[in-house]
């Protein structure tokens, strides 16, 4: 989807939320863009194509087998070769022939929409006729039903009591009281009821035997289901549109309860890594602040403030349920709570525009453990028709945006330098927090107190980042200059070398060895004037 940053703040074109083929309802990323009718749709169109394709393969083989089986007993007829050996080819042949087109009709190392592919050629060539949803519920029921389920009506539900033996676990707490309200729950459907719990126990049983499949594949069955038993409900069974709302919900709360063990964030996805990529992001995005989010909020009044908190304690409940349905219903309390403070805060209704950048803040500050592994868990198991219209379907696809949004942030997202986004995301430096004498009067003292803390903290923290570079580069000029010294000194010593010479003589005495002294005039006496 087309994520911008406006002056205003983010802003989603609402027609983007919706389902790209144009059918009305609400697309997901998950879906590629489709709402889950279309999805289904261009899955199976994929899947058949693909099981043409597999068809045609198998049959090509078979084909060339056969010139080639025939071939070679032409070539061993114009070479007369002994009987025995003729027997020994033609079998050996014949071997060759079956293992190969065995290959293409038995379990294999293929992939699983492959092994679906083979899967339904084989039965395509045994029951040959149409496969329809009433039809494969039979014939799974033929295959997985045990004697137990073909007991009468009223023996089915004195049963259901006790835990059921399709189920080789023992059941929790949680497990034995929805189960206990799901069969009080059907008795006010009377015969319609008892139909729809031997379905649930037949899909159970089903999806036991199914354990080896993909995720995907197991997320077909389950919308395969919901899809088979709300239109028996509407036609069969002929029950009001507003029962059938209930009873989905009960059916989904009662299967995904005992499913949930097994289908949630399973080991064969990358459920778990991706929620690990989440939420490294969100730490890394700590700094981030309302204001460059654009987000309508004002925290300073206490009735916002409370309206948050709810927000985020909503979204961080979410992983703590088990139903697709719950989990749908904390995302659309924690958006009520924000289309609230919203409205607290700007005194008229919330718009599309101001409620996304919000839900952004919500997520960057909460947090919520393992959101993409419930993300995807709704995705695949949640009743379709949630998804697809209704409020739930609307704040679901924009938490979908939100963390698309959350996994692409950059710099022109906040209206950021790139300079000052890669600082921040380092944590070299942190955004300035709000000066005090911007606060209103009604906030408390140890608040404003807390901000000129952490303005002062922040001041320290720049000063002391100033001096130790400062520090660094003086260390790094003395260096230099020492090494300039050295080098001229060592550049002085070459240019001129220092020679020692030898010691000189002793000065001898002015008269010594003077032969001439004889010749000198003799000193000078002094004398003596009378006056």
């Amino acid at each position: 989807m087309n994520l911008k940053s406006e002056r205003r703040g983010i802003h989603v074109d609402q027609s983007e939320l919706l389902c790209k083929k144009g059918c009305g309802y609400y697309g997901n990323p998950a879906w590629q863009g489709f709402c889950s009718k279309c999805w289904r749709e261009e899955y199976h169109k994929a899947r058949q194509k693909q099981i043409q394709e597999d068809w045609e393969l198998a049959e090509r083989l078979q084909r060339e087998e056969e010139e080639a089986y025939a071939s070679s007993q032409s070539t061993q007829g114009a070479q007369s070769l002994t009987f025995s050996k003729f027997e020994e080819k033609k079998t050996n042949e014949k071997t060759r022939k079956v293992t190969t087109v065995k290959k293409f009709f038995t379990a294999s190392s293929r992939t699983g929409a492959k092994k679906v592919a083979q899967e339904k050629i084989v039965k395509q060539g045994q029951l040959g006729r149409e496969r329809n949803a009433d039809n494969i519920l039979r014939d799974l029921k033929e295959i997985f039903t045990p004697s137990w389920e073909l007991a009468s009506p009223a023996e089915e539900i004195q049963e259901a009591k006790a835990p059921s033996p399709s189920i080789n676990r023992q059941a929790s707490i949680e497990t034995d009281r929805v189960s206990k309200e799901f069969i009080e729950f059907l008795k006010t459907y009377h015969k319609p009821g008892q139909d729809i719990y031997k379905q649930c126990k037949l899909f159970l049983d089903t999806m036991n035997h199914k354990r080896d499949l993909s995720i995907e594949e197991q997320s077909e069955c389950a919308q395969d289901f919901y899809q088979n038993v709300a239109e028996k409900l509407q036609t069969r069974w002929k029950v009001p549109p507003e029962k059938v709302e209930k009873a989905m919900d009960q059916i989904e709360k009662y299967i995904m309860t005992r499913q949930y063990k097994y289908v949630f964030c399973p080991e064969t996805t990358d459920d778990e890594k991706k929620d690990l990529a989440v939420q490294k992001r969100i730490r890394a995005l700590h700094w981030v602040t309302p204001q460059m989010l654009c987000v309508p909020v004002n925290e300073e009044i206490p009735e916002v403030s409370d309206m948050v908190v709810k927000a985020i304690t909503d979204i961080i409940e979410m992983d703590s349920k088990r139903v697709p349905r719950d989990k749908l219903a904390c995302i659309t309390k924690c958006s009520k709570h924000i289309f609230n403070a919203i409205k607290i805060t700007k005194n008229e209704p919330a718009s599309a525009d101001d409620f996304l950048p919000t839900l952004i803040y919500i997520v960057l500050k909460g947090n919520p453990p393992r959101l993409q592994s419930n993300i995807q868990y709704i995705t695949r198991f949640c009743n379709p028709s949630r998804l697809m219209t209704g409020e739930d379907g609307y704040y679901f696809t924009n938490l979908c945006c939100a963390v698309a949004f959350i996994e692409k942030l950059d710099a022109q997202s906040l209206n950021l330098s790139q300079e000052d986004f890669d600082r921040f995301m380092t944590g070299q430096t942190s955004p300035k927090k709000q000066e005090s004498d911007s606060f209103s009067p009604d906030v408390c003292l140890g608040v404003k107190q807390m901000y000129k803390n952490l303005d002062l903290l922040s001041q320290l923290n720049e000063r002391q980042e100033r001096i130790v570079n400062e520090a660094k580069k003086l260390e790094k000029d003395l260096i230099d200059w020492t090494d300039g010294i050295t080098k001229e000194v060592q550049d002085i010593v070459e240019k001129y070398p220092l020679e020692i010479k030898p010691k000189n003589q002793a000065l001898a005495a002015i008269d010594s060895e003077n032969v001439e002294n004889d010749k000198l005039p003799p000193p000078l006496q002094p004398q003596v004037y009378a006056g």
